[in-house]
């Protein structure tokens, strides 16, 4: 059966068809956050480190950190922060070295500039998850390589040289492609992780259901973990929580074993754990029992960050320190 290790210095996390779904926190990302933008430009972490300790209460098993950031006062004074080959390497490299002093979990490293990917693989401590590459020709020969020389897992999204087809078959071609050209570099499927592309259901009435059709065929064909940017479903629609909440389910349902989202969500959370139950990926229904005393609380006044960090709290007590498995 198809197992994807990912590891920090103390915890393991393992993406598979019988493990319950994984949960990548997306929140460390500053594209469309210009504040976090300029906190960091300013070398201020403390949105970063607290959206990292929030997003794991919350229910993340694997921080994804993007270092994407613009640093417009920069470039005013040298051109050089025009280009993000030269501002993400060492900002991806500082987010690494900060968020792992106050987490225990792995990491997703995730950027378009293959030096900021390589700089994120020399900090990080344990075996991250690489995110990501494409069927793009450029892509798979800069990324495929540090894949294979750090011997870490890689996210591989299906789209290439021709852009995001709508068609999934064309999708899974480029999926099959990759997995394909990951085996000449000697990285086994165990290792790809494919994002099949979620497209928006209120501009694509069938979204849901292609992405449900290409998950299966991921699974079966290519034996291959699964993962999306799940709240794409639900881009420009009203109440998209809802949306976002039906769709994870069905996705867990169709054989998806992860998906990179804001664990901070209560109604997503919620609707990932009773799948878990339902899928027989919590056996006993522990984890779900867990989950309903945070709900209780959340009922009584708390927030749900509040809730799930004091929760949080007391597991870790009980547990001791000692070295989990997610």
């Amino acid at each position: 059966m198809t197992r994807t290790v990912i590891e920090s210095k103390t915890k393991t996390v393992v993406i598979g068809f019988d493990e319950p779904f994984c949960v990548i926190g997306e929140r460390i990302n500053p594209t469309g956050r210009k504040k976090l933008a300029a906190e960091l430009e300013a070398g201020d972490f403390s949105t970063v480190e607290r959206d990292a300790l929030e997003q794991v209460a919350c229910g993340a098993m694997v921080l994804d950190v993007n270092s994407g950031a613009v640093f417009t006062n920069k470039m005013a004074e040298d051109a050089r922060y025009a280009d993000n080959n030269f501002v993400e390497p060492p900002l991806m490299r500082e987010l690494i070295l900060r968020i792992q002093a106050i987490v225990d979990v792995p990491l997703c490293i995730d950027s378009s500039v293959p030096g900021a990917l390589e700089e994120g693989l020399r900090a990080c401590e344990g075996r991250p998850l690489l995110n990501s590459v494409t069927g793009e020709e450029e892509r798979l020969e800069l990324v495929l390589p540090l894949v294979r020389k750090y011997n870490v897992p890689v996210v591989a999204i299906s789209n290439d040289d021709t852009g995001i087809s709508q068609d999934p078959d064309v999708r899974f071609a480029v999926a099959k492609k990759i997995v394909e050209r990951a085996a000449d570099h000697g990285i086994p499927a165990h290792d790809i992780v494919v994002d099949p592309l979620v497209m928006p259901v209120g501009a694509m009435g069938s979204a849901g259901q292609q992405v449900f059709a290409l998950v299966r065929r991921l699974r079966e064909e290519l034996g291959v973990n699964t993962t999306c940017g799940a709240s794409n479903i639900s881009f420009g629609l009203p109440q998209r929580h809802g949306i976002n909440a039906a769709f994870l389910p069905m996705a867990i349902g169709a054989g998806m074993t992860s998906a990179i989202m804001n664990p901070v969500r209560q109604v997503e959370m919620e609707a990932i754990r009773a799948a878990n139950f339902l899928m027989n990926h919590d056996p006993n229904g522990g984890e779900w029992i867990r989950f309903a005393k945070v709900i209780e609380a959340v009922e009584g006044g708390m927030s749900f960050a509040e809730a799930s960090a004091a929760a949080s709290q007391a597991t870790s007590g009980r547990r001791g320190g000692r070295r989990a498995r997610g």
